[in-house]
């Protein structure tokens, strides 16, 4: 319903207008010309300088509209700006100017006071309606750019929900939602005055259009390639314009004007930390990786026992292995004979299809049982715990297995394992192949769990059942195909995968902890112990947001000092 609200609204205001215009004063169309605003300015001087924050407020609203861009195409919205937003609105203003010229008592209220009494009601309710859609542009830019930042790393992980299939920027996000209605609320209550409330939204408007206009010049100079000439009138014709109105709006700043300037650097601080503490950590991954002449050393059981099962070791670097795999090796006692180190990437595209979801590598030579995954998403593909990502995963690696095989000079080089991958396309397993699947019954409960003879681990698992209702899975078991003939190793290699996969998974993350050096500023060790370590306490956990099975989680803490 907001297209026919909003389109009723248009008409509305530019039948209002044109009849007013009419009506009260039809020589107001002559205040189009420039040389009005010229005697405006002479007559008024400062006045009429300080004036121009709240003439601003006229377009206010109008801007939001290009923040839609995720929803529709460019041509649309310069179709609509042009054809019906800018006419209406200007009508709308000169009616107003037409009636206050014969009314200037009703300057305080022009807007509805100028609305002829037969149709008051009417346009009343359509007025309360489009406010209510205006402000869905402004909450559907918050979640775009929320989102963007992080994509980057520059804002704490949140809930992020996708409420279409086809356009990429309708998304939802519940905790911006939450917090723009108790800002709104709080906004609102606290100063219980429209002109404060505009002199904030005018100083915020003004300044976005100032910045914007400074980041377009650098775009056109380093992303279009033109002539820094070019980009210089460009900002000088522009930044003239904005920055008396900029300015203007900076007289503002004690009546409501430091609302939007607390807020900016309120979410500021919070993203400068975030980046900060995850690129800090990042980079003490990327430095201090393990060795893999280490892992070579241990030899294939890694100087541990090796017990049956799978476990997905998730890390956020895409080569290389992190430095709390060692910390997991020196500090677990046993360790699963099939290990795959999990990267999860997000890719800007509605949906990856499954033949190129998995990229597989090896990280050791083939006694060792390491592999690494990197796996792809779409913004629209969903993570659920329902069987599939393994059952994928086995034959994946299944079929990475059989293509490595066939390719020789892939694996001829005994020194260098890591850094080479390849996209496994699960069609061509599908056939039979590789490796045989076959469903069998539905299997509601880890087969972990149930193969455990432990009483507390089953009593977890009815305690779990109880708070998480049992999630239908596809149970899938794998076999050779008999009438295959293959090489014993590769055989072997491809036994030893199934019998880890009968035998269960283990999801394993690293529980870190990140804090500053003893030998870091006063300003560091705020920054990293208190701001970041709130932030990422009360955000969105790494295990939730990749829809891990908890009762399979294993998290193992590590401190980072930075």
């Amino acid at each position: 319903m907001f297209a026919p609200i909003v389109m009723l609204w248009l008409i509305s205001i530019f039948c209002v207008g044109l009849y007013n215009i009419i009506h009260w004063n039809p020589k107001v169309v002559s205040a189009i010309y420039p040389y009005y605003i010229i005697k405006f300015f002479r007559e008024t001087g400062r006045d009429g300088w300080i004036s121009l924050g709240g003439i601003l407020l006229s377009i206010t609203g109008t801007e939001a509209m290009y923040a839609d861009l995720g929803h529709f195409t460019a041509v649309s919205i310069r179709l609509a700006f042009v054809f019906a937003i800018y006419p209406c609105l200007v009508v709308q203003y000169m009616g107003q100017a037409a009636f206050l010229s014969r009314n200037l008592h009703s300057i305080p209220n022009s807007f509805f006071e100028s609305i002829p009494d037969p149709v008051f009601w009417p346009i009343f309710v359509v007025a309360t309606l489009s406010a209510v859609v205006g402000s869905q542009a402004t909450i559907t830019a918050t979640f775009s750019v929320i989102k963007q930042c992080q994509a980057l790393g520059c804002f704490p992980r949140v809930k992020i929900v996708h409420t279409s299939k086809h356009i990429y920027g309708q998304i939802y996000i519940p905790e911006i939602n939450w917090m723009l209605m108790i800002l709104t609320l709080s906004i609102t209550i606290g100063f219980q005055d429209t002109t404060l409330i505009g002199n904030a939204y005018g100083l915020a408007t003004a300044t976005l259009m100032f910045i914007t206009t400074f980041l377009v010049a650098l775009v056109i100079t380093f992303v279009w390639q033109k002539s820094i000439w070019i980009s210089g009138m460009f900002l000088l014709f522009f930044g003239i314009i904005e920055g008396a109105y900029l300015s203007a709006a900076l007289m503002k700043v004690p009546q409501g004007g430091w609302v939007p300037l607390v807020l900016s650097f309120i979410f500021m601080m919070i993203m400068y930390i975030w980046h900060y503490g995850m690129r800090l950590k990042y980079n003490f991954d990327m430095h201090n990786k393990v060795p893999l002449q280490w892992l070579l050393g241990l030899g294939p059981s890694l100087g541990i026992v090796r017990v049956p099962g799978i476990g997905l070791i998730y890390t956020e670097l895409a080569t290389g292995i992190p430095a709390i795999f060692s910390h997991f090796v020196t500090n677990l006692p046993a360790f699963h004979k099939v290990l795959v180190f999990i990267c999860v990437k997000s890719v800007p595209v509605p949906y990856v299809s499954s033949d190129e979801r998995f990229v597989v590598g090896r990280v050791c030579p083939r006694p060792y049982r390491m592999y690494r995954c990197i796996v792809r998403y779409g913004y629209k593909d969903i993570q659920r715990d329902d069987g599939d990502f393994e059952n994928q995963l086995i034959q994946s690696l299944a079929e990475f297995i059989h293509m490595e095989a066939g390719e020789p000079e892939f694996c001829s080089s005994e020194g260098s394992f890591d850094g080479r991958m390849m996209v496994t396309r699960l069609s061509s397993i599908q056939s039979g192949s590789t490796i045989i699947a076959t469903e069998i019954e539905d299997c509601s409960e880890s087969s972990s769990v149930q193969s455990s003879k432990s009483s507390a681990l089953l009593s977890l698992r009815s305690v779990y059942d109880d708070e998480n209702p049992p999630v239908r899975k596809q149970h899938i078991r794998f076999h050779l195909p008999a009438n295959r003939i293959m090489d014993s190793a590769i055989q072997e290699e491809l036994m030893d995968l199934i019998v880890a996969k009968e035998a269960g998974f283990a999801y394993i993350m690293g529980h870190s902890y990140v804090k500053a050096r003893r030998s870091s500023s006063c300003f560091k060790k705020f920054v990293i112990d208190v701001g970041y370590t709130f932030l990422r306490k009360n955000c969105r956990g790494p295990s939730v947001d990749l829809n891990i099975p908890h009762i399979n989680l294993i998290e193992v803490g590590m401190i980072y000092y930075v």
